[in-house]
């Protein structure tokens, strides 16, 4: 039995995305060679890989009976794609129990824990451990963000400026 080319198995995975990201009401798929890019319209967030990349595709089920697929790349990393969004695993940080954050989230996640952040900065007695505990929370985020390939400097950026401006006024 002859085993298919590398090529074309990596064609039927990305014609498995293409058709799944075609029926999806806030996902557009563009190729442009090998190159692959998934953006979201809610946040025009891109993630971009490689079609040579594609280790697997599987469909799967929400508890609702919402259809999703699982990406998996050659390299371990997976995604999860959504009638809307891209789903990811948060990163593994130090002092961080992963068991009380979702086993999976996705970039407007950073939008939702930055507003909790800045409510706290902004109350009258903000509390350092919980302040500390969800900085770590947007960072696993972020990081996992970037690990899929998610170009999330910006939201780098947010936090940063957040934190500073907040130290030059107290």
């Amino acid at each position: 039995m002859r085993k298919a080319k590398p090529e074309v198995h990596h064609q039927v995975l990305l014609d498995i995305v293409k058709s799944f990201v075609a029926n999806t009401s806030g996902l557009v798929l563009s190729v442009l060679g090998d190159s692959v890019t998934i953006q979201q319209k809610t946040d025009d967030k891109k993630l971009t890989f490689l079609m040579s990349e594609l280790s697997d595709v599987l469909t799967r089920e929400d508890k609702e009976g919402k259809t999703f697929i699982q990406v998996n790349f050659r390299t371990g990393r997976k995604i999860l794609l959504t009638d809307s969004l891209v789903g990811f695993k948060p990163e593994n940080r130090v002092g961080l129990d992963l068991n009380r954050l979702p086993k999976v989230v996705t970039t407007p996640d950073l939008l939702s824990v930055f507003e909790a952040i800045e409510e706290i900065l902004n109350s009258d007695n903000p509390n350092d451990q919980e302040l500390e505990v969800l900085r770590e929370v947007y960072y696993s985020i972020l990081c996992g963000g970037e690990a899929v390939g998610f170009d999330l400097s910006p939201e780098k950026i947010w936090l940063s400026r957040l934190m500073t401006s907040k130290k030059a006024s107290a």
